[in-house]
This record gives C-alpha cells, structure tokens and sequence, in this order.
C-alpha cells in the first residue's frame, strides 16, 4: 500500500512536470515523509511489532492510524495534486466524491465523536483480542482504519464541503462537547477492574518490563486518552479557519448586492421569511 500510494503521488508529480507545472517540493516531502513515513513508523516501529502481544500497543497504533496519519498525508495536499493532473471526466468524479453524502457524513464535526466511539467501543469486547492477535484481521484493519480516517480529514482539508456560518457555529459548540466524549473510551480503560477483551497472557518467555493483561488495559487507556483529547485541537482549529472562511464568503456575497436588493433583504428578514 505504501509502495502503490507514493507511486501514484510522484507519477502525478512527474505528469504536472511534463506538462510544464512544478508542483512544491516541500509538498513532496511532507507527503512521503510525514504522511507515508508516519504510517511506516507506527505499522512497523514498536508499536507495530509488539501490537499482537501488547494491547496499549494495539489501541495506540489504531488511534494513531484513525487521527494522526491521515492529517500528515493530508498536508501533501493529494487531492489538489489529483484535481491539477487528471483530466475533466475523472476529477468531476472526484469532486463528485468529495461532495457526495458520504464525504458530508464522514466530513463534520459532529460525526467525529461519534465514530470515535463506535470505533474505540470494540476494545470492550473479545473483538479486540481477535483483531489484535490474528494476523489476516490485523493487516485488515492496518488499512481500513487509515482510509476511514482519511474519509474524515479529506472533506475538510480539500475545502469542498460548504457550511453556512450557522452550521460551523453548531460543529464547533459540539466540538467542544467531543473534548468529553472522546475521552470516555480511555477512561473506562483506565479505571477498568477486569479485562475486557478476555484474553490471557502473551504465550511465551516475555520480557521484565511487559505488564500483566489488568496493567496493559490501564495502560491502553492512559494513551488513548491522551490521543484522544489532543487531535481535538486541530479539529478546532480547522473549524475555527472554515467559518472565518465562510464569513468572508458571505460577507462577500451581501457587499455585492445592490441598495435595492439589501432593502428587500432586510424586509424579508423583518417579516420573519
């Protein structure tokens, strides 16, 4: 996957040069080593060889998967280097993706704390032991995990999904609220009394520092949580920067019209239509 994602983002690269265009360097290198690098690091760093055996381990490299990653690929800006290169048929379908329903759904505030919770309620369940420990659902869930989490960051980070000034009010209040719900998950982790996956100890000699399966939950939920509470603040930030966004546009769009057409506007507005 790593392998078939810088391809494509440097085949792109190459056809912008053909053509003429430079596309920034700096972009580049943000992209393969902060948004691919990031993804190497946490699959195959610590926490991807010790995610079977160690369930904090596990949780971390699937929040960081769900949150962290798809943000640093985003900086490399692929979906504007996908619009510059294809031709008009296959970037409407693009665009045609990034406005439909689905990227709406995934592309708010609001649905984040909720599918942070039903994403993280898993680890409460013999679920987890399965995904952590089998090895054909845990390269699964390596790759659904980022792409469910780049469905949320890719919406708002390509700005194609418009919100009036009211509903970006409404995202950040609940933006807020999800500094809350996000760290319940890690809580109940934390002050857990019994495991909840079911699973026993790792089979075989283990090292001195490897903690028993209560501590490793407790630990699970100490770094879940603090995962979880962090990324709330670029999520304010980005709300912050689309309703400054949209203000301007609006502002914009009333400086346009005319004396006329401002007076008909505030009547329609005092008769309450």
């Amino acid at each position: 996957m790593l392998v078939v994602a810088a391809a494509l983002y440097l085949g792109g690269v190459e056809v912008l040069r053909r053509r003429g265009h430079r596309w920034p360097l700096r972009l580049t290198l943000m992209y393969l080593l902060l948004g691919l690098g990031s993804y190497a690091v946490v699959s195959f760093g610590f926490l991807g060889t010790w995610s079977p055996a160690l369930r904090w381990a596990f949780s971390t490299r699937i929040a960081l998967l769900l949150f962290v990653v798809p943000v640093l690929v985003t900086l490399g800006r692929p979906v504007s280097l996908a619009r510059a290169v294809l031709s008009t048929r296959p970037r409407a379908r693009v665009d045609g993706f990034l406005r439909s329903w689905l990227a709406k759904f995934f592309g708010n505030a609001i649905m984040a704390p909720v599918f942070t919770c039903l994403v993280f309620s898993v680890l409460f369940t013999p679920l987890s032991a399965v995904l952590r420990i089998d090895p054909i659902a845990e390269g699964v869930a390596s790759v659904l995990v980022p792409v469910l989490g780049l469905l949320m960051v890719l919406p708002i980070a390509a700005h194609t999904v418009a919100r009036t000034s009211l509903f970006i009010v409404a995202e950040f209040m609940f933006a807020f609220v999800e500094l809350v719900l996000d760290a319940i998950p890690g809580v109940l982790l934390r002050l857990g009394t019994v495991v909840f996956d079911h699973a026993g100890t790792w089979p075989g000699a283990l090292p001195l520092w490897f903690p028993n399966p209560l501590r490793d939950q407790q630990l699970s939920g100490d770094f879940l949580w603090f995962i979880a509470e962090i990324v709330d603040v670029p999520i304010l930030v980005i709300l912050m920067m689309r309703w400054i966004r949209s203000d301007r546009r609006e502002s914009r769009q009333l400086d346009e019209l005319s004396d006329e057409e401002m007076a008909a506007l505030t009547a329609a507005h005092l008769r309450g239509e």
